[in-house]
């Protein structure tokens, strides 16, 4: 088997994970119905993780990477206003949510589910979430720095209220089945993050 080959075997497992634990959660996906769905041999699955639980660290880890890298690329993609930037990502976000029918993030879906069970499943979901905040922690400060936003707000808890907000929101759009929760969300950043 090539690294490619292996690779992309990997990767279509922890893809297709994914998307039974966003519909279904961790536990309610079974290793059964994720190999069928996968079309991948048993011994396939366990080449790559050891274990069920190392499979939803490695799916948690690679869920945040590609968050982390999408929010780095929007928030890098102009020069401009960053405090603007930052609202722009989450009206997007929003926006994207209404268009997909409240499709589902496998960090609202997992959170509440996993952080009694797996201790290693909560550090990757610890992890993840810390280097969202920190992007955003970032484009505070350039925010400060290009005079768009008070100095006197700290940037790092400006960022992760919200990160929170969001989280919450996103709940709530789940259990409501619109974008209402979101919407206000969008308005309470704004609010928050008022220009300098």
């Amino acid at each position: 088997m090539n690294k490619t080959t292996r690779f992309d075997t990997r990767e279509h497992i922890l893809n297709t994970g994914e998307q039974l634990c966003v519909q279904s959660g961790f536990n309610g996906t079974g290793l059964i119905e994720l190999l069928k769905k996968a079309e991948v041999p048993k011994g396939s699955f366990y080449y790559y993780f050891p274990s069920k639980e190392a499979f939803g660290v490695a799916m948690l880890e690679r869920y945040f990477a590609r968050y982390v890298q999408n929010l780095s690329a929007f928030l890098a993609e102009h020069q401009g206003d960053a405090r603007q930037r930052v609202l722009e990502y989450y009206q997007q976000s929003c926006n994207w949510w209404q268009e997909h029918q409240f499709a589902g993030c496998l960090s609202v879906k997992l959170s509440a589910e996993v952080c009694d069970l797996s201790e290693e499943m909560r550090n990757a979901l610890a992890a993840g979430s810390a280097a969202l905040i920190g992007e955003l922690t970032s484009a505070l400060e350039k925010a400060q720095q290009q005079e768009k936003l008070s100095p006197a707000i700290s940037a790092s808890s400006t960022a992760e209220t919200l990160y929170m907000l969001w989280l919450g929101a996103s709940l709530q759009c789940k259990i409501r089945r619109d974008s209402a929760p979101l919407q206000i969300a969008v308005q309470q950043m704004t609010r928050i993050l008022q220009a300098n």
